[in-house]
């Protein structure tokens, strides 16, 4: 996300939390689409044990926290998907929100919304020179992912 390409965020707000089969057929879609620089992923989360309460520390079997693959790529679906944000390419965005709203249509028949905004942080943050230092060496995609508490490979996952 160097100066010369201008990003905006699109964010997609499926109108119900997404299962881990609809969501590994639309990232793919996704990622697809020709302007695409980095998609995220938000909601709630699929905890592997019980994180309080007298069950504490007991398996939670989540049938939708499973592995899925997403262009080739293998990642553990961690959270019960409500809300996609695509960071794309300014010059595509028409052609974009053209074709997200025909995967839009064909995958959530139970409706959903379309924004166009800043939703990301596109540049450095105080917690990525903490973090990483020397920002400029490091995927741009990076940039406002995580905080100098968590582990990237826990909390992020890159696909080609």
């Amino acid at each position: 996300m160097s100066d010369e390409v201008k990003v905006v965020d699109i964010k997609v707000f499926p109108h119900r939390y997404l299962k881990a089969e609809t969501t590994e057929r639309v990232l793919n879609k996704i990622y697809d689409l020709d302007g695409v620089v980095r998609v995220i992923i938000h909601g709630q989360p699929l905890p592997k044990t019980v994180p309080f309460g007298p069950a504490r520390g007991l398996p939670v079997n989540h049938k939708d926290r499973k592995v899925i693959k997403v262009k080739g790529e293998e990642m553990e679906l961690k959270i019960k998907v409500g809300e996609i944000i695509i960071t794309a390419c300014e010059e595509k965005l028409e052609e974009i929100i053209k074709n997200l709203e025909k995967i839009c249509e064909e995958d959530f028949p139970f409706g959903y919304d379309i924004g166009v905004g800043v939703f990301t942080k596109i540049k450095p943050t105080v917690t990525d020179y903490m973090k990483y230092g020397d920002v400029n060496r490091i995927d741009p995609r990076l940039i406002g992912m995580v905080d100098t508490t968590s582990t990237l490979k826990d909390s992020v996952k890159l696909i080609k």
